[in-house]
């Protein structure tokens, strides 16, 4: 029975090294330059600057250098779109398509073009670019007339500035520090943002890190936004006596010219 002694020993080796875990994952310490943007009368727009660090287990940087890929998105939304068409010469609307849940801003930067970083089905995932992002239809409509709708949504919301992809946008010096620069166009929606960051390597998602903005009206705006919000009645009436108001006295004032 002495042969039972290597082969134990032989069995505990080859059970250790199944146990033992294998190395760490990378981590992401990601930042923003605001974690806060208040909309003012003189609003123009914001610059976003998103930074941070790849930290490797142990200090050991791969072969091959690592991609990030910046996602920004901002609150949900729900659309109904729809389709104007010219009937006898008079424009009226046709079809119309509802959309349960859209990104009402959305951004994406990366170190590299997301098709040479990775393949479709990730992209989709992850939902790394315009095309990819999840529009949620609501309506039956035909899947052609589905996806007509769509690229006409996605095709606004960009002439908008609310939908921008930026290949190469992120910068990483060293293997190990990146950064990427988002602008906000003035007219973006105010609510609860997310900046996500991804690193990829060798086409797989391998950390992910999030970090919250929050875009609010600040001073007279919010107050008009939060008295037509609870008293629309009252500001509509307001805004239409407000409007007769002005007309009478440029009335007034050419008349006395």
């Amino acid at each position: 029975m002495a042969w039972l002694l290597p082969l134990a020993m032989l069995l505990a080796m080859l059970l250790g090294g199944a146990a033992r875990p294998g190395p760490a994952p990378p981590k992401l310490v990601p930042d923003v330059s605001q974690r806060r943007i208040d909309i003012i009368y003189s609003f123009t727009g914001a610059e976003l600057l998103l930074f941070g660090a790849i930290v490797y287990p142990g200090g050991r940087m791969p072969a091959r250098p690592a991609d990030v890929v910046v996602v920004i998105k901002g609150p949900a939304e729900s659309i109904l779109l729809r389709e104007k068409q010219k009937v006898a010469g008079i424009w009226v609307n046709a079809e119309s398509a509802r959309f349960r849940s859209v990104p009402s801003f959305y951004a994406v930067a990366s170190s590299r073009p997301v098709a040479r970083v990775v393949d479709r089905r990730t992209a989709a995932i992850y939902e790394f670019g315009v095309d990819n992002i999840q529009l949620s239809p609501a309506s039956s409509a035909l899947p052609d007339v589905q996806k007509r709708f769509e690229h006409g949504l996605v095709d606004l919301k960009r002439r908008m500035g609310l939908y921008v992809e930026t290949p190469d946008g992120v910068e990483v010096s060293e293997g190990v520090l990146y950064r990427a620069r988002i602008s906000l166009p003035a007219r973006v929606p105010v609510g609860d943002y997310t900046a996500e960051t991804f690193l990829v390597q060798d086409g797989r998602v391998i950390a992910a890190a999030v970090r919250d903005i929050a875009v609010d009206r600040r001073g007279f705006e919010r107050i008009v936004a939060g008295f037509a919000q609870t008293w629309s009645l009252g500001y509509g009436l307001m805004a239409v006596a407000l409007s007769v108001l002005l007309g009478w006295l440029a009335g007034v004032a050419f008349r006395k010219r």
